[in-house]
């Protein structure tokens, strides 16, 4: 189900998630943005100066990028909360998709600062996760892993897989404030991050032929 917003410049909706199109793509092409917006989706709602403690930057700097993601749809204010001294701003969606295979071509620098941005962000998370893990009760440190496969793929067996991981991981409770209510006790929140990293062979370094290379020479 599609959900497109009124207005020409309106960010394409489908379902929980937001798709990206060049303008929106620009507007999230900076670590800055992309953290606020996750955190609002992780957290709820809340205020520049929480979330500029939280990354650790000053509040007119996290104000400034929230006016910016404000301008471009992905957040809005918290009229409900927000109070003469004080503006709360809340995510307007959950997710966020960037699934048009030529807007790169299109937008090659936009596409490569939001995706290094995205990449940075789930570095972040992971060192976090590790600096609290000794922490942690016995029972989530046995949860945790980071592991590596090497395989060898087709670009359609790569594409299979993928979705096949999505599948997976779409048959476990989703992190939404519904879900939460009615989780069973002992939940909670679990990051799942995947990488499918093409990693395409180099063809080997021309050598220059030495004596026992040399063809159609005579020896004695």
């Amino acid at each position: 189900m599609t959900d497109t917003s009124a207005g020409p410049d309106a960010l394409r909706v489908e379902g929980d998630a937001v798709v990206l199109d060049a303008k929106g793509l620009r507007a999230l092409a900076h670590p800055v943005r992309v953290q606020l917006v996750g955190l609002l989706r992780k957290y709820g709602p809340s205020t520049a100066t929480r979330l500029a403690e939280r990354l650790g930057v000053n509040s007119g700097t996290a104000s400034y990028h929230l006016r910016q993601l404000g301008a471009a749809g992905f957040v809005e204010e918290d009229t409900a909360r927000g109070n003469a001294r004080e503006r709360w701003w809340r995510s307007v969606h959950q997710a966020t998709e960037l699934n048009d295979r030529d807007l790169a071509d299109r937008e090659p620098e936009a596409t490569l600062a939001y995706l290094q941005s995205v990449a940075a962000t789930y570095t972040l998370r992971t060192q976090q996760t590790l600096n609290e893990l000794q922490t942690m009760p016995r029972a989530w440190r046995d949860t945790f892993d980071m592991s590596d496969w090497a395989l060898r793929l087709t670009p359609e067996e790569a594409l299979a897989l993928r979705e096949e991981l999505r599948a997976v991981i779409a048959r476990y409770r989703r992190d939404t404030s519904e879900a939460a209510a009615s989780a069973p006790d002992g939940a909670e929140r679990i990051g799942v991050v995947t990488h499918l990293l093409p990693e395409l062979d180099a063809p080997p370094p021309e050598l220059p032929p030495g004596p026992e290379t040399v063809t159609g020479a005579e020896t004695s």
